[in-house]
């Protein structure tokens, strides 16, 4: 009994440190004031951690499906900050729970096709992880109600000044001369060019 329950114990102190190594690899949050522009940052850091944190459970355990219980742990600690942000008054959408369990079953599949092949788990999982979170998580972005809107109205108090938003004077920039000129100039610029062109052949 005492091995067997250092054996599960182990395996818990794998999971959570898996899942501070994720955490602390970025932003593991989708805030929507600040979510596109971290886009891509998360998804080289998240995608990263995700198979690093996985496969060092997985080789502990030798499980398939260990990946895909990692990113569950993962998910609800999203959802448990959502939850708190929520009770703050941020709206529901203020937070997007990234999407990891599909990356994780895949990684999980590669290392039970491969016969618990730990180096193909690394590079064949871990190039699925790589192309699928990136594309898993732009969609999910892309179901944000109104994210510019939101951010304007709800920027983040933890957020230094200069990642705050600024609301853009788009109005004012568009009734502007200086830039119905820039406009018009740029639009006019190209027949002209090939105007100019044509008689210098000529």
């Amino acid at each position: 009994w005492l091995r067997r329950t250092t054996h599960y114990l182990f395996i818990v102190v794998v999971a959570v440190n898996s899942t501070l190594l994720t955490i602390n690899a970025g932003d593991y949050i989708f805030y929507t004031d600040w979510a596109w522009t971290s886009s891509v940052v998360f998804s080289i850091s998240q995608s990263t951690m995700l198979v690093v944190g996985a496969v060092y459970y997985m080789l502990f355990t030798g499980v398939p499906g260990t990946a895909t219980y990692y990113a569950t742990i993962m998910t609800i600690y999203t959802w448990v900050a959502k939850g708190a942000w929520f009770a703050l008054g941020y709206p529901y959408d203020f937070i997007v729970v990234p999407v990891w369990i599909p990356s994780a079953m895949l990684l999980d599949l590669s290392y039970w096709a491969t016969r618990r092949n730990k180096h193909a788990a690394i590079l064949i999982g871990g190039t699925l992880v790589g192309m699928s979170l990136p594309v898993f998580n732009m969609i999910n972005l892309l179901l944000v109600k109104d994210p510019l809107e939101m951010a304007f109205k709800y920027p983040r108090p933890t957020l230094p000044p200069y990642m705050t938003p600024i609301e853009p004077q788009v109005g004012k920039f568009y009734n502007s001369p200086v830039a119905l000129g820039a406009g018009a100039g740029a639009v006019l610029s190209v027949p002209i060019a090939a105007l100019g062109a044509k008689l210098n052949t000529w």
